[in-house]
């Protein structure tokens, strides 16, 4: 159950999977009226989808942004992987990032045609994700209804730009730079190349809910911990899901950390890789996998504790 190369995702995968599993990011553009050598940054929070690896970003009409790239096309973009719910809360307690991505290059206006083109692009997004859930076995609903969809759903937040009154710019943002940055500050530049070429992860669409939902409930956390404890032979007190792809799930567990010089030891939180054998092609495949862990897991606990 520990990762092998094989079974981790790549730097590009990781960015891709970043951008397709959230819905809304940092974008940053230059003031129109700032001087050369200043060169002022208005940062404001947009949603976007991605598209053949580019975000295609909805800048609502009264934004400076949308007076800043008239005059200079060169902007940023930064998107973090979810971190829902609990998670959020947790992060925040031990003063640890999520993963994110930052970009730079070109914000480009869409004209009339090619924002109707990214219009429908969107409706076929929000409705293949749509259809995927409704489709969806009783135990897959059941995870992804114990999240909070007003927070977690790609879909119903991508929803409100078609459904809203409020008037939007749209632009492709063509890619010239991406770093990917890890949950611990290091810093990967990753080649664009790379992250065109690499696929989009199955599961990312459905990341946010699959993260709360699990985290939600008492009883998959349960499951967590004894994953902690089968697969790493750790004793963990707490986990949270921190991550999920179509490799595996990285999880944040509250363990036993070294030694210290007076003898004592104190727990800590520390992040698992726990891989599947079969990549998960989709919802169902992630959900039955899970399951099989728990079972395996619970039946290993179970067997040590009767030979006890």
């Amino acid at each position: 159950m520990k990762a092998n190369k094989a079974m981790v995702l790549t730097l590009a995968e990781k960015c891709k999977t970043i951008l397709a599993s959230n819905w809304q990011g940092n974008l940053n553009t230059i003031k129109a009226d700032a001087k050369v050598s200043k060169e002022e940054i208005y940062t404001s929070k947009v949603k976007y989808f991605v598209k053949k690896g580019r975000p295609y970003i909805w800048v609502p009409e009264k934004t400076l942004h949308n007076v800043n790239t008239i005059i200079d096309e060169r902007g940023s973009f930064a998107v973090t992987s979810p971190f829902p719910g609990p998670l959020a809360n947790l992060l925040r307690s031990i003063k640890k990032l999520p993963a994110r991505v930052a970009l730079t290059g070109d914000v480009v206006p869409l004209k009339n045609e090619k924002v109707k083109l990214a219009a429908e692009s969107l409706k076929e997004i929000i409705s293949s994700e749509r259809k995927a859930m409704k489709e969806s076995s009783y135990s897959v609903c059941g995870i992804l209804n114990s999240s909070n969809p007003g927070y977690t759903s790609r879909s119903e937040n991508l929803k409100e730009l078609l459904d809203d009154n409020e008037k939007y710019m749209v632009y492709k943002f063509n890619l010239s730079s991406c770093m990917y940055i890890d949950s611990d500050g290091g810093t990967h530049e990753v080649e664009i190349e790379d992250i065109e070429a690499s696929k989009v992860d199955p599961l990312s669409p459905f990341s946010s809910s699959l993260i709360d939902g699990i985290n939600q409930s008492d009883v998959r956390r349960r499951a967590l911990i004894l994953f902690c404890i089968t697969y790493f032979n750790r004793n963990a007190k707490d986990a949270f899901l921190l991550s999920v792809d179509r490799k595996g799930f990285d999880v944040l567990g509250k363990v036993l950390g070294p030694m210290m010089n007076d003898g004592s030891r104190v727990y800590q939180w520390k992040e698992f890789r726990f891989t599947f054998k079969d990549e998960a092609r989709d919802l169902e495949m992630f959900c039955q996998q899970l399951v099989k862990m728990e079972e395996e897991a619970l039946k290993n606990v179970s067997s040590f504790s009767g030979l006890g």
